[in-house]
């Protein structure tokens, strides 16, 4: 066989068959003996079986790798297959069959497409798990990330995608409220801070620098301690700017207490009207920038100050100006008092130097309101006064106007007095009831205040007495002249029946006295001449001193036509 190899022209390269002829050759020329051919021959064989099985290792060992990454790629995609949490789009071959490195081909496009993939959505998790952990820090207040984005890669999922996107919405959610929030409290700061005067400025920047970074360079801070110190300084500026209108207020009603009792110019009111304006206003509705600023308080200040040393020179005048609306304030109360001696301790007191004139005027004050007091509780009764006083006018002039023997005659304006006169007649009909009325009220006052009810120094309930008895008299008057005038009748007709002739009729008996009506009631108790009368503006008038003249024949009074109804 060997020989056989040695002569083939397809062997002439060298092969083991040719080495083998060459080794024979030398062994015959050297004349190895065949113990030691054998020999030769089987270390040969057993150095071949080294390299066949040293090739076969190999081959094995080769075939256990491919296989290992055959499982590591399947187990990889499976994991991966996994992690991305739902069945992929990259086409997984199905393959059992075939050589390994085929299969290996087949799967290794598939597995670089998942791992792609992968990659992908590591980058999407680390994009919103980065937007999730920037605005945590934004909200929890701190300037340096506390630690990098570590991305969970076991679980890929869309699914756990969607849960960072959902939370990512709500954080985003709540950073545009907290926004919303931060520029409301930046709102109300700007608003309070033009309202005091206070730099708007420098108050934020107190709060956090952030929020004065007009260039949006720096995001604004909406930690919940910013938060919380924007809504203290918005709680504290708003207790100073109620305390600078409270202020702001008392200033104004001293200016205006003061201005009042020195009778200061419109002018030089005006100069602060930016304080008085003010001076009902609600904290809310003072919102013009400045209009509670510091120095405007202190302008006032000194204002106050200066016009109460004016006060302090001037305070004669003004004690008694108050006296003088002390006693108008009697006077259409109808109390009597001593003005004149009123007046001359007010001045001995400011003369002496013994009082303060603070505490004098508030003295004063208090006597001015304890009289407006009294006369607000005289009022119904003086009111009921008055209408009982006018009705005794309208009585006293139909009485006159029943004894004018023309008043029937066709002159002019005789149509305008009957009807007065039929007026005239129902008010006086009211009058006894008016005068019960009072009569009642003016005891139940006079047991309330425990003294009496004093109409321009003379008891009231005296006066009705009066012209109770003076109403009695004059009916009885009147019936005497009704008795008198029927006898007078009778005897004329029996004068007629005896001489036949009709005597000239007597002129009618008239009292020697004219009633007058209580508007002239101060001829009984004497004191017509000083009597004060409340008319409809509240002002005060002096009565006539003499009596109301009788109405002429044919007087026609228009003021009169429309009296107003008299209710008890």
């Amino acid at each position: 066989m060997a020989v056989d190899d040695v002569h083939n022209p397809l062997l002439a390269e060298t092969t083991c068959g040719s080495l083998l002829l060459q080794l024979q050759k030398i062994w015959d020329e050297v004349g190895e003996s065949d113990e030691e051919r054998d020999k030769m021959l089987l270390q040969l064989e057993q150095e071949c079986l080294k390299v066949y099985k040293r090739k076969v290792d190999q081959a094995a060992k080769s075939k256990a790798h491919l296989l290992q990454a055959l499982a590591d790629a399947n187990r990889e995609v499976n994991a991966l297959l996994a992690s991305l949490g739902e069945k992929s789009s990259v086409n997984i071959p199905d393959k059992t069959s075939g050589t390994i490195k085929a299969r290996l081909a087949a799967i290794a496009p598939a597995l670089e497409q998942l791992w792609m993939q992968k990659e992908e959505r590591i980058k999407q998790f680390s994009d919103v798990q980065a937007q999730i952990q920037n605005i945590c820090v934004e909200i929890a207040g701190s300037n340096n990330l506390t630690q990098s984005i570590k991305v969970d890669d076991s679980d890929l999922s869309l699914k756990k995608l969607k849960e960072f996107h959902d939370h990512l919405q709500e954080l985003q959610k709540e950073k545009s409220q907290r926004l919303d929030k931060v520029l409301e409290f930046v709102n109300k700061l700007h608003d309070i801070c033009g309202v005091l005067g206070i730099d708007f400025y420098s108050t934020l920047k107190d709060v956090h620098p952030s929020l004065i970074d007009a260039t949006g360079a720096q995001s604004k801070s909406i930690s919940n301690d910013t938060l919380a110190r924007l809504a203290k300084s918005v709680v504290s500026l708003e207790e100073v700017k109620k305390q600078r209108l409270r202020k702001h207020q008392d200033l104004a009603a001293q200016l205006i207490a003061l201005w009042n009792l020195m009778d200061t110019s419109e002018e030089e009111r005006r100069l602060f009207d930016h304080l008085t304006c003010n001076i009902s206003s609600l904290v809310d509705d003072v919102t013009a920038p400045g209009a509670l600023a510091l120095y405007l308080i202190e302008q006032a200040e000194v204002e106050v100050e200066r016009l109460d040393q004016l006060k302090a020179s001037r305070m004669k005048e003004i004690a008694l100006k108050k006296q003088g609306d002390l006693e108008e304030i009697f006077a259409r109360a109808h109390i009597e008092i001593d003005m004149k001696a009123a007046r001359e301790k007010t001045v001995a007191m400011i003369e002496s130097g013994n009082v303060e004139p603070s505490e004098l005027l508030a003295d004063m004050d208090a006597q001015i309101a304890k009289a407006k007091e009294e006369a607000h509780s005289r009022k119904d009764i003086l009111d009921k006064v008055d209408k009982w006083m006018s009705a005794c006018e309208e009585e006293s002039w139909l009485e006159d106007y029943n004894r004018d023997e023309n008043r029937y005659n066709g002159s002019r304006g005789a149509h305008l007095n009957l009807k007065r006169a039929e007026k005239a007649r129902i008010l006086v009909s009211k009058i006894p009831g008016l005068v019960d009325t009072l009569v009642a009220k003016t005891r139940t006052w006079e047991e309330e205040h425990g003294m009496a009810f004093a109409y321009d120094g003379e008891p009231l309930l005296t006066m009705l007495d009066k012209y109770s008895v003076m109403r009695h008299d004059r009916e009885e008057e009147k019936r005497r002249m009704r008795d008198q005038k029927k006898f007078n009748e009778q005897l004329n007709a029996e004068q007629e029946a005896m001489y036949g002739t009709k005597p000239s009729p007597l002129r009618p008996v008239s009292s020697s006295k004219k009633v007058l009506g209580p508007r002239v009631n101060a001829a009984l108790n004497g004191g017509l001449n000083r009597r004060l009368s409340i008319n409809q503006s509240g002002s005060r008038s002096v009565k006539r001193d003499n009596p109301r003249p009788v109405a002429p024949l044919n007087y026609v009074a228009i003021s009169k036509m429309d009296p107003s109804p008299i209710t008890p």
